[in-house]
């Protein structure tokens, strides 16, 4: 069952979830989605949620876990994420713990000792620890009530985020019989979703998936021409504004953050590479200041919550949809008008297309990898609307969206057949196994010295498309690769060969039509159609925010935990709207509980006293 939107469910579990929710989260109300998963999971029945990144998940399991009598058992695939979520469970008052390698053995065997003795409600392991024989047999002695699979995307084989150690999880259904399941995800399409049901549940759960439209992002796709000149000219148009800039190697993160900062751009850089100390500053600095640009690798991203990111820059293209869908979700949490820009070239697909040949895995996954690259590519060159393609992919069917640059931008679509034919021509002449540009120096009629030694000045399409110019070449070819017509030899040097389909186009089988490139003028401004659901906060308002952000980074920096664990930036944005002056009122502050309620409401009305006694 898919579930866009149902009844409100009744019941006295369900009231009193609506009390864990606004008495421990401080939240007056579900958000789309929730209220029907969680009265899946509390009426004994297994639940499948796939909802987009900010949009609550983590609710989905966490309420449950504390209207039900025992343990809830969480399975995360990553150290920091788990004890971020511990973290913040903590500081709204919820006995939860984590047991993983990151920890002394003492800490973790004080946690198993907690959990043993029924003092713990939630308790977060990575899926290898859980399904080891001694784990299980020791979980069989314990009330467990609920299992929850985060990112459970990674138990399917269909997904591009397989992970091995997760596919041991579907003996749980047999190990617990009786014991609901709850498996989330932000990004699955309809294939996956079926993968993950029939693995984890035998087929049989209920499944809700919330709408995967995010209309306040504008998308946006450019040709990579210059790369440094096309960031440094989007950025300069976003000055003042957070973003995050997604590059694909360690290197280039940290070449792309200092120029950014030569250019007066407070950026930081962000990777793997970098020690626990000095990432976890970098991400302080960049959920507290204003105006800070994160340059990261993809290991930027999962559990970060800032509401007023306006723009995600990829300096290259993603692995698949399902990771630019996740990762231009950072983007515009706080519904205010966002941009998602990406870059792409035919070096980009060469590069992708290496990367899954170099994965240790079998023709059937690659197959399948190359696949959702061609679904990549397919958005990438989408003739008409942008998020039309996007939300297709997910199995979800919208109109045009006025808010991407195929609606505002249209390219004009033009017959290049005949220029196909002769690149086609080009390639198989001089063996399929040459580059973009010695076929170009082919088909343009150039006089070069490799031209000539190989001979191939003397095949028929030589000087053809001479009235041409290399980058109008360069676009075609990018395009007939994205197409389907010509491949990539990945193994190789980028080298080129026909397709069945190039070799029908060649034999007058059928038309090619190609995208005309429409690079953004870096001195052009675009205009913003996508209107915010609140009214921007005032010069003081905004003043008296970021007084509030000084203070959560100092209690976060006591506490030991990122800043965004203290308070979502939604909550200190909406606290920097009322303002409350007294407990009462700080109460009534969305995602104050009971817990933070008690723990910060000294510290923070007092921010908020001595910022608007300062005002005039």
């Amino acid at each position: 069952m898919t579930v866009q939107e149902s009844a409100r469910p009744a019941g006295e579990p369900m009231d009193a979830a609506r009390r864990v929710l606004r008495e421990v989260f401080g939240f007056a109300d579900f958000r789309p989605g929730q209220e029907e998963a969680i009265a899946a999971l509390l009426a004994g029945r297994h639940a499948l949620t796939v909802m987009p990144t900010g949009s609550g998940k983590s609710l989905c399991f966490q309420i449950p876990a504390l209207v039900m009598e025992g343990l809830t058992v969480v399975v995360s695939p990553l150290i920091a994420l788990m004890q971020d979520q511990v973290a913040a469970l903590r500081l709204a008052g919820v006995a939860a713990d984590c047991i993983n390698s990151a920890n002394e053995r003492s800490r973790n065997v004080a946690a198993w000792r907690r959990a043993a003795a029924g003092e713990t409600r939630l308790l977060y392991l990575a899926p290898e620890r859980l399904m080891t024989e001694r784990m299980l047999a020791a979980l069989a002695r314990l009330p467990v009530r609920l299992f929850a699979v985060d990112e459970a995307h990674c138990i399917s084989q269909w997904g591009p985020a397989f992970r091995p150690e997760y596919e041991d999880l579907c003996r749980l259904r047999a190990l617990f019989p009786g014991v609901p399941i709850a498996a989330l995800t932000a990004t699955a399409d309809a294939v996956t979703r079926d993968d993950i049901a029939d693995r984890l549940f035998g087929g049989r759960a209920e499944q809700f998936v919330l709408g995967f439209d995010r209309p306040n992002i504008r998308l946006r796709v450019e040709v990579k021409d210059d790369w440094k000149r096309q960031l440094q000219g989007f950025v300069a148009r976003h000055r003042g504004e957070s973003g995050i800039v997604y590059c694909l190697s360690r290197r280039k993160t940290e070449e792309t953050a200092a120029m950014l900062a030569a250019e007066g751009v407070r950026a930081l850089p962000y990777h793997a590479g970098m020690t626990k100390e000095e990432r976890e500053a970098h991400q302080d600095v960049f959920m507290t200041d204003p105006g800070v640009v994160i340059v990261a690798t993809i290991a930027f991203g999962m559990g970060i919550d800032k509401a007023d990111v306006r723009y995600v820059f990829h300096t290259d293209l993603p692995g698949s949809v399902e990771a630019y869908y996740q990762e231009i979700g950072r983007a515009g949490r706080d519904g205010a008008p966002a941009e998602a820009h990406m870059l792409y070239g035919l070096e980009d697909i060469r590069m992708r297309r290496q990367f899954i040949e170099q994965e240790d895995a079998g023709p059937e996954r690659r197959r399948r990898e190359h696949k959702r690259l061609d679904a990549l590519l397919g958005y990438c060159e989408a003739p008409a609307c942008r998020r039309v393609a996007l939300l297709g992919y997910f199995g979800e069917r919208i109109g045009a969206c006025g808010n991407c640059d195929g609606c505002l931008d249209p390219a004009e679509r033009r017959d290049g057949t005949e220029e196909a034919r002769m690149v086609l021509s080009a390639v198989q002449g001089s063996g399929q196994r040459f580059g973009a540009a010695h076929v170009i120096d082919i088909v343009r009629g150039s006089g070069s010295e490799k031209v000539a030694r190989l001979g191939h000045h003397r095949l028929p399409v030589f000087g053809q498309g001479e009235a041409r110019g290399r980058n109008d070449w360069r676009s075609l070819i990018r395009q007939m690769v994205a197409t389907g017509l010509l491949r990539l030899d990945v193994a190789g040097y980028g080298g080129l060969a026909v397709t069945d389909a190039g070799r029908a186009l060649l034999q007058g089988e059928g038309a090619f039509h190609y995208r005309a490139d429409t690079a953004v003028a870096a001195s052009t401004p675009r205009k913003r159609r996508a209107a915010a659901p609140d009214e921007p906060l005032s010069s003081d308002q905004e003043a008296l925010l970021d007084a509030l952000r000084a203070l959560r980074l100092e209690i976060a920096r006591e506490q030991g935990v990122p800043a965004y664990v203290v308070f979502h930036d939604r909550t200190l944005i909406d606290m920097a709207r009322r303002r409350p002056r007294t407990r009462e009122e700080f109460a009534e502050v969305n995602g104050v509980g009971a817990a933070k309620l008690e723990r910060f409401a000294v510290p923070f009305l007092a921010a908020i006293d001595a910022a608007l006694s300062a005002s005039p």
